[in-house]
Order: structure tokens, then sequence, then C-alpha cells
């Protein structure tokens, strides 16, 4: 499942970038060079996780400057950086070193988390 989300992400963001061109939009690549101003992920999770947050954000430049990778003037970025410290403190209560929750927990493809339960699935026992 996860090897398929990166997949699609990838393949979702290079197909973007010859639209960029037409348009006559030139961005540089985020994923090039050594990253500045990592304070919660590591350089291996930056690609895989920009890549998820850039589908439901609609881009980049939702928490980024895109001239500027590490300029931190975006208050979109500090949110975006404490989300992803919750989400890494409630997996480590677990103890066991395994992903319980993501960002799709509560996100569910939505900018907004979803603020109630999901309605219940036709036939399923209601309590």
């Amino acid at each position: 499942m996860a090897v398929w989300l990166v997949v699609s992400v990838t393949v979702t963001f290079t197909l973007d970038l010859p639209a960029q061109e037409k348009a006559g939009k030139q961005y540089p690549n985020p994923y090039t060079g050594s990253y500045k101003n990592l304070m919660v992920l590591m350089p291996e999770q930056v690609q895989t996780t920009m890549l998820s947050a850039r589908s439901v954000f609609g881009g980049c430049s939702y928490c980024h400057v895109i001239e500027d990778w590490p300029n931190d003037s975006k208050p979109k970025k500090a949110i975006g950086r404490m989300m992803m410290s919750m989400v890494n403190e409630i997996n480590a209560k677990f103890g066991d070193g395994k992903v319980h929750v993501t960002c799709y927990t509560c996100h569910r493809g939505e900018v907004t988390p979803l603020m109630k339960a999901p309605e219940a699935a036709d036939g399923a026992a209601k309590q």
C-alpha cells in the first residue's frame, strides 16, 4: 500500500512539471542538493512526506516560499511541523516502533481534519 502511494504521488509530481514549464513557471526542485532547516523530518523522509502533503494541500506553496524552501515566513509551515511532531509523539507512545497513526488518520485527504466520526457503514452494528 505504501509503495503504491509513493509511486502514484511521484508520478503525479513528475507529470506536473511539464505543466509548470508550459505555464512559463520554472520552480526549483526541492529534492536536489542538501536540505536546510529540517526540524522534524529526517532527510530520507522529506520527499515521501512532502509529496503526500502536496496531494492534500494542492501544492508546495501552501506552506513554502517556492524560491526559498528553508524560509519559515509562512505560518502554515509551522503548523505542519507541529502536526508532524504530534504524529511522531503519538506513534512513539505505542513503544513498538510501528506507525499507528499518520496525517491521513484525521485529514482523510482533506485540508481540514474531520471533527466527528465517519458514519457507520450500512449493515454495521450500532451501539
